[in-house]
């Protein structure tokens, strides 16, 4: 008897689990049919999906755009910072020096003192990445570094097309040309 009423509940199992996947078959069958009796209806499911996937994704890229423009801002808003905050104590400087020269009547001193705020701030500005153009007499022009405000004739043959002298320095700051040195060329 015990066999029999656990084949009987076996049947009955087998029996809901048949109906169960004849029902979820049946309802993948209507789907199915559904959406080819109406492939408009999918097609336009698939263009709204599509649309909102691109209007969100333009409204992130937008955001990222207005951020990046703000940060862009910001930064050079407050780049030449550092560099200010490290002229500063050489600008106190000159006013001690300027205050300390109105009694100095040795222009040696003057001199000295002078020398030591000029190599203060040029100490500054090197190790910011500032570098002067060293070396241009008697060295071939560079259009590339150097811009030639005159020329005049060459005291020999060899200075032709060399510069003669350095009117005004020039400044790179790293690989970067900063302001180019004015020269005299020889023709």
């Amino acid at each position: 008897m015990k066999n029999k009423d656990k084949e009987v509940k076996d049947n009955q199992q087998e029996v809901v689990e048949e109906s169960a996947e004849k029902e979820v078959k049946a309802e993948e069958t209507a789907t199915e049919v559904q959406n080819e009796e109406n492939p408009l209806a999918k097609l336009e499911a698939e263009v709204a999906e599509t649309r909102d996937k691109y209007l969100r994704l333009y409204s992130d890229f937008e955001n990222f755009r207005k951020r990046n423009a703000k940060e862009r801002l910001d930064l050079i808003k407050t780049a030449s910072e550092e560099v200010l905050r490290d002229l500063i104590p050489v600008v106190d400087d000159f006013e001690r020096a300027s205050k300390a020269n109105e009694a100095e009547e040795d222009a040696q001193k003057i001199r000295e003192g002078n020398l030591l705020i000029f190599n203060k701030l040029m100490k500054i500005l090197e190790n910011k990445g500032l570098k002067p153009m060293e070396d241009l007499i008697g060295n071939p022009f560079d259009a590339d570094t150097q811009e030639a405000i005159t020329q005049i004739p060459a005291p020999n043959e060899e200075m032709k097309g060399k510069v003669i002298d350095v009117v005004e320095k020039g400044y790179t700051l790293g690989d970067k040309v900063v302001r180019f040195a004015k020269v005299v060329t020889g023709a």
